[in-house]
């Protein structure tokens, strides 16, 4: 895959500096097995389904951290900005269950699944840390995935391996590299960069750096998810 490609994040603004500090962890995530097989249609169309189911009940735990983070703004453009937030991620929960109809999933069987360990450890990560931290901790933790598929979707659209047509997850890789999914991760960059303005301070980093990678490694277990859910029907 093509190296990841960094959106408009400046050199030496924090999302920059948590990136680097994540190190491999980064690096094993947006270069999963699972995602080289978005990029080139070989990932197993049954764990690409598992990930889907759970990715909806993701999208709901998502909404309730927004929601909290509407409760730790302490001004309006943090609150508008979250709640805002809070208004898409429910609208796409709408968009998503019509999106796993068109892979024979019914909504009636997506909204019964059972939440799976490796979602269930990510989003009550992010809910904690933002619970214990303040709006900063929470946006730092939320970082690695709304920036991060942009990241992923933008450097498998540039490398020369992804093949698009006959990919059947080619709308996948457009979505997240598209002009509005992109607009949305660039303002996530922007809202770190105004929050540690505000908040920050050096002395802060090493925490928030470890925010980040635990939240990295949290995603690296959420690709591996679905890799495993295929592995294991098999196998069975």
């Amino acid at each position: 895959m093509a190296d990841s490609i960094l959106l408009s994040a400046p050199q030496g603004s924090l999302f920059t500096r948590l990136r680097e500090a994540a190190g491999q962890p980064w690096q094993d995530y947006v270069r999963h097995d699972f995602v080289r097989g978005l990029g080139d249609g070989t990932l197993p169309l049954p764990a690409f389904k598992y990930y889907l189911g759970q990715d909806y009940l993701f999208l709901i735990h998502f909404a309730r951290a927004y929601a909290l983070a509407v409760y730790k703004s302490e001004n309006l453009e943090d609150m508008r900005a979250a709640n805002d937030a809070v208004g898409h991620i429910l609208a796409e929960t709408s968009l998503h269950l019509r999106y796993c109809a068109g892979w024979g999933m019914g909504e009636a069987d997506v909204v019964a699944l059972p939440e799976d360990p490796a979602c269930m450890a990510y989003t009550r990560y992010v809910l904690e840390r933002g619970m214990a931290g303040d709006i900063l901790d929470l946006q730092v933790a939320l970082a690695p995935c709304v920036v991060g598929y942009a990241e992923i979707a933008l450097a498998l659209k540039a490398d020369a391996r992804t093949v698009l047509d006959g990919n059947p997850y080619r709308d996948w890789i457009e979505t997240y590299s598209g002009p509005d999914y992109v607009a949305v991760a660039e303002a996530s960059i922007a809202t770190l960069e105004r929050l540690f303005a505000s908040r920050g301070s050096e002395a802060r980093i090493p925490s928030l750096s470890r925010t980040f990678t635990e939240a990295t490694r949290l995603e690296v277990g959420f690709w591996q998810m679905g890799l495993d859910a295929f592995t294991n029907r098999e196998t069975l």
